[in-house]
């Protein structure tokens, strides 16, 4: 039997990649500059965002006006809290609401035969003199005026309605974010709408109507352990006007108040009905009061808000405020990715390393010794890649991850409100941002093969994905330009960092300067992707192609 040789293992090749990914990574690493300018993008984006909360200070001056006291001041204002539903999220839950208590399953419907508003044209306020001058006639596309159903009469409460708006037709909204359309048009006595909304158990149901005989279904929604006794009724509000003027030098707010006003009759309750207060046939009627503009009332009153009967099951209801989702603006509090604020500053530390790991090779002449330890030249920039990618990773982990509590601890130590966000969003808010310094480092990286100069590549790199991240949320471009910006350039992966949300039933500016971003966060990486693989790809095929 012919003996059988066994040939010895073949010796692991130094040109295979794991033996070019831990060459690579033992340069990085013993390389006191690279490391040190990891370092210091952690350092950076948490330094950095903590720089806004450091300098800010919420101070509330409460004057007991009922005891004739004198203005004090406590850390935090309660006002400036919103309320919350029942999973933490903020809403704005304001409005004059006539109701009664409606114990099980039952149904609320109305006729509105008129619906008319007023606002400040010019965001600024009345004229000079007070009182209603310069006020001028209309309704909001967002006011609102319907029939209610609510877990009680606190903010935050659950709720679904069936209402008519300024400028969206009749719709069914519930619990703050759900928004279901029904017919468009506007109401008037020639048009008006019945609007229904029925319960059974925690379903409700919404119905309109032309003519109170034959009636339309919009839709349902199921609200979560809704109580025996709910509060049903008719309402009225109305969000505040804004002027937005844009120009070359950045966009300007203003906003001012408004008010809505419903006429209502043919209101009935179907169902077990109690009377809820010592109002007409035992309505609760919101007591009269004044609109104002906001805290001190800077801008006068626009007129009485509250409700009065005007007949048998017929009440005339003036409301200003909204029925919504809150997100941070002016005032309103700061939302959890400005702790992150300094992600830019730490990029462009990381971007520096990334590009001069291959630059300085070209400078210093190593790249020949390099490219002779590894001829195929493909191999090297892969590893190159893959270590940057890792180590920037992991520093953007790091920094995020301590940026987010560090930073809103000071903004909260600083009585700053600082609004929820869902743990699936601060997970997002943290890899996302580790994944944003991950790709530009590939992209530093390539740009730094394609031009060998150190300088140049940080240079292009800092261009094409800081600046317009600088120039959008600024506010040194008008909107339309900033959004353009955060859609067409690699700045578009700071989308992965939004929390807040652009609901479409609420009026607000969506600019980046806002916090809002024209595409959503994994696919505004997907952008900052695109840009690095293109660049990958070209600097792949010059390092072949080209003498060392």
């Amino acid at each position: 039997m012919a003996d059988v040789l066994t040939r010895p293992a073949a010796a692991p090749s130094r040109d295979g990649f794991g033996h070019l990914v831990h060459a690579e990574w033992t340069k990085l690493r013993t390389v006191r500059g690279w490391m040190i300018g990891l370092l210091a993008a952690v350092f950076l984006t948490v330094g950095i965002g903590m720089l806004g909360p450091a300098g800010s200070q919420s101070r509330c001056d409460n004057v007991d006006g009922a005891r004739g006291g004198a203005a004090h001041a406590t850390g935090t204002c309660a006002a400036s809290t919103p309320p919350k539903r029942a999973d933490g999220r903020e809403v704005v839950d304001e409005e004059a609401f006539v109701h009664r208590t409606l114990s099980g399953d039952g149904s609320i419907t109305a006729r509105l035969t008129a619906f008319t508003g007023r606002y400040d044209p010019t965001g600024g306020g009345p004229a000079t003199g007070g009182g209603t001058t310069g006020l001028a006639d209309g309704l909001q596309p967002w006011s609102k005026a319907g029939v209610l159903v609510k877990d009680g009469t606190a903010a935050g409460s659950t709720y679904a309605a069936v209402l008519a708006t300024g400028d969206h037709g009749v719709r069914m909204q519930y619990d703050y974010t759900g928004d279901l359309a029904g017919r468009l048009g506007p109401v008037s006595a020639a048009a008006p709408r019945w609007l229904r909304l029925t319960r059974a158990g925690d379903t409700l149901t919404g119905y309109e109507s032309a003519d109170g005989t034959t009636w339309t279904r919009i839709g349902s929604a199921t609200l979560r352990h809704l109580p025996h006794d709910v509060e049903v009724g008719v309402f009225a509000t109305s969000p505040e006007f804004s002027v937005i003027r844009n120009s070359f030098g950045g966009s300007a707010t203003n906003t001012g108040p408004t008010v809505a006003t419903g006429a209502f009759d043919h209101i009935a309750v179907a169902g077990q009905s109690t009377a809820a207060g010592s109002g007409a046939d035992g309505w609760t009627v919101p007591r009269t009061g004044t609109a104002d503009s906001g805290p001190g009332g800077a801008n006068g009153p626009l007129g009485q808000v509250g409700a009065s009967a005007t007949g048998a099951d017929a009440f005339t209801v003036t409301g200003s405020g909204d029925i919504a989702p809150a997100n941070p603006d002016e005032g309103a509090g700061k939302s959890l990715e400005s702790a992150l604020a300094g992600t830019f500053a730490g990029l462009i530390a990381v971007i520096v390393v990334a590009a001069l790991t291959m630059t300085s090779e070209y400078r210093r002449g190593l790249i020949r010794t390099s490219l002779a330890a590894s001829p195929r030249r493909g191999r090297l920039l892969a590893a190159k890649a893959v270590v940057l990618g890792s180590a920037a990773f992991v520093a953007g982990l790091v920094a995020a991850a301590a940026a987010i509590p560090v930073v809103t601890a000071l903004e909260h130590s600083k009585g700053l409100y600082v609004f929820h966000a869902s743990t699936e969003a601060v997970i997002r808010l943290v890899v996302g941002t580790a994944a944003l310094m991950a790709v530009a480092a590939v992209l530093a990286l390539a740009v730094g093969t394609i031009l060998r100069r150190g300088a140049a590549a940080v240079a292009a790199v800092i261009v094409i994905i800081v600046l317009p991240y600088i120039l959008a949320v600024a506010s040194v471009l008008p909107g339309t330009a900033a959004d353009w910006l955060t859609r067409l350039t690699p700045a578009a992966a700071f989308a992965v960092q939004q929390t807040i949300t652009a609901w479409p039933q609420v009026k607000a500016v969506h600019t980046p300067a806002s916090g809002y971003y024209p595409l959503s966060p994994w696919l505004g990486l997907a952008v900052l992707a695109l840009y690095a693989a293109v660049a990958y790809a070209l600097a792949h095929r010059l390092l072949a192609r080209r003498d060392a």
